[in-house]
């Protein structure tokens, strides 16, 4: 994403109907969240930066290493975990309940826990609605279900526009939605992340969980892409 953006609103979740992406309901349940973590992240950030340079720069580590590294946790094993999530609630109608009624404990389920996924909701996909996860302040995401954020999620243009022009920012991930269908636009906070149960594609009937998770991508669990 590189489109320049507004300054972003900060509601907890913001609707878009069908010919009004500008005008939006706000849930004051946001209450900004403290987001006191961004100050840290960005000094974290920071001396990992200054930290890489060092270990390049004596040898000790391979730019293109690292490059591959990230690229795995960022795409492949995180995204793995909440793939598995996906592909039991689409063939597990029990589970499926579960995960929408509390994902934190589903999701724990299958041994997905930890840092920056205590406290999760799952929104579902369906042929009326489709759901996108932003985070309007900073960049919070669910790590243990889909990695590491992927750049885009973070930048400043992504996090005003998916807010401001959700329909714009999809045609520009290629996702074109029939013109009736809502969107639903899901702001991830300090306190709370989260994640999107895409739709299960036609045709997919006699797959079983590991086919089925194989078909799960990071970006149609952000709402970016329709799997």
């Amino acid at each position: 994403m590189s489109k320049p953006g507004a300054e972003p609103d900060h509601d907890h979740e913001h609707d878009h109907e069908q010919g009004h992406d500008h005008d939006h309901d706000h849930d004051h349940d946001h209450h900004h969240h403290g987001h006191a973590h961004d100050a840290e992240e960005e000094g974290v950030a920071l001396r990992v930066k200054a930290l890489e340079r060092v270990l390049v720069a004596k040898g000790i580590v391979d730019p293109a290493a690292l490059d591959v590294f990230v690229e795995t946790y960022e795409t492949k094993v995180g995204p793995r975990n909440g793939a598995r999530v996906v592909a039991k609630a689409w063939s597990d109608p029990a589970y499926k309940a579960r995960l929408l009624a509390d994902a934190t404990a589903a999701i724990a389920e299958l041994g997905f826990t930890g840092l920056q996924g205590e406290h999760m909701v799952v929104v579902e996909n369906t042929p009326e609605q489709h759901n996108m996860v932003t985070c309007t302040l900073c960049s919070c995401y669910p790590w243990p279900v889909l990695g590491l954020p992927p750049v885009w999620y973070k930048s400043a243009p992504y996090r005003s526009r998916s807010v401001r022009e959700p329909r714009a920012v999809l045609a520009e991930f290629g996702v074109t939605l029939p013109p009736g269908k809502r969107v639903r636009v899901w702001d991830s906070n300090a306190d709370l992340r989260y994640m999107v149960l895409p739709e299960r594609p036609a045709g997919t009937e006699g797959l079983d969980e590991a086919q089925l998770a194989a078909l799960v991508t990071r970006d149609g669990m952000i709402g970016t892409a329709l799997v």
